[in-house]
């Protein structure tokens, strides 16, 4: 079973041994990302929903979720408040993560200052988990663990499979996790959970990985390829031989592959601000791909980006809008193109190796006069994968059961 915790909402599916998809059921947040009550209601809802011939004979879970959201809770994961989503820029603390990271520029510590604000709201006494790792944990009922590349930004250092050493005097350094690797076991199913939710006893939960890694592991890339996920931001993947280093850039290391790509703050978000999927979809129609709007818009959903350039400080560009809504949503297009292709000249000036070909998943990957507007401004020819990330992180829990005694 995988669980793919994104952006809007919740998809749970289960796979068979020949990696076929058997059963996905989704759900969007009914409040949103940063109600760690939304986690919880919507993995219940989507597991209790799944017919009990099927929820029998589960072997193995994983979770992936968006990365970088964090929250605090006690020692029994009983969260205080609500999270601080991935997307919030916080300028308190400079001074310090700048002594704690050594200005580190060449590594993306994007969690760190929400960590601070959470230590510094709630007290040393709190543990500190990202989402997948709280998800992983309220089924195992053990709080101590959280999976690696779900702590990249907090700071840990996935080379050298430790916490950064000026850490250590820190009066908060118990907050953070005891790192599992992905695809390693976290743990059985809590007894209770498994009856209320009526799963296995023996269910294993294995260490998954973040949203956007699961999508590269479901499209089932060549190591010629590149992934772009368009959902509510665009985020760029590329399979590579050793880690790169760079600003707003992160390295993974899942399924015996480095990872290495960027996320923007900008996506399928900024679209939606303006228009509804009707109207996306309808306008749509009324684009020619081939032709340039000649509007210049820089399209953030707010002030800051993380990749591909990372300042804080930087202005959405707007306006002018047109009369014409399509023309509108054309320039829109554009500007989100034109950050993709910045994106991949920003990896490939790092030393990526160009793709051959894009591979696109997400919900933005469904829309054809996009892609090709894409393709005219990135270069690159692009598909489309329709596996969502749940079924990456699921190959992640069929991979642990297959290759290990448990």
């Amino acid at each position: 079973m995988g669980i793919d915790l994104g952006t809007s909402g919740v998809r749970v599916v289960l796979i068979n041994t020949k990696i076929e998809l058997i059963y996905s059921a989704s759900i969007n947040y009914p409040n949103g990302l940063e109600k760690w009550e939304d986690w919880k209601t919507c993995c219940e809802t989507l597991i209790l929903e799944i017919p009990q011939k099927l929820k029998s004979r589960i072997k193995s879970c994983s979770i992936d979720g968006t990365s970088g959201t964090l929250i605090a809770c006690d020692k029994n994961g009983n969260p205080y408040g609500q999270a601080i989503t991935y997307d919030k820029v916080n300028f308190e603390n400079k001074e310090l993560i700048n002594k704690l990271t050594d200005k580190q520029t060449n590594r993306n510590f994007n969690s760190l200052s929400r960590a601070l604000k959470l230590v510094n709201k709630y007290g040393n006494h709190i543990i500190l988990r990202h989402q997948a790792d709280w998800v992983s944990s309220w089924l195992t009922g053990v709080w101590e663990s959280g999976e690696e590349g779900n702590n990249i930004k907090l700071g840990w250092d996935i080379i050298s499979k430790t916490w950064p050493k000026s850490y250590d005097n820190q009066s908060w350094r118990n907050t953070l996790p005891k790192i599992i690797p992905s695809g390693n076991l976290l743990g059985l199913i809590d007894t209770n959970q498994a009856k209320f939710l009526g799963l296995p006893v023996n269910l294993l939960i294995i260490a998954g990985t973040t949203d956007s890694n699961a999508a590269v592991i479901a499209s089932n890339p060549s190591k010629e390829e590149g992934i772009t996920v368009l959902g509510s931001t665009i985020v760029l993947k590329k399979i590579i031989q050793s880690p790169i280093e760079g600003e707003g850039i992160t390295n993974h290391f899942v399924s015996g592959n480095w990872i290495c790509g960027g996320s923007s703050n900008t996506g399928g978000r900024i679209l939606k601000k303006f228009f509804n999927e009707q109207e996306i979809k309808d306008l749509s129609a009324q684009i020619d791909p081939k032709f340039k709007s000649n509007l210049k818009l820089l399209p953030l959903p707010f002030k800051g980006e993380r990749f591909p350039i990372n300042d804080p400080n930087l202005e959405p560009i707007l306006e002018p809008r047109p009369i014409s809504d399509a023309a509108y949503l054309h320039a829109l297009f554009e500007g989100l193109a034109n950050i993709e292709a910045k994106g991949w000249n920003t990896l490939i000036n790092l030393g990526v190796s160009k793709p051959k070909r894009i591979i696109t998943l997400g919900g933005g990957s469904k829309n054809i006069t996009w892609q090709k507007i894409r393709q005219r401004i990135v270069g690159i020819p692009i598909r489309r994968c329709t596996k969502p990330p749940a079924i990456g992180v699921a190959m992640i829990a069929l991979k642990a059961v297959q290759s290990n005694s448990y």
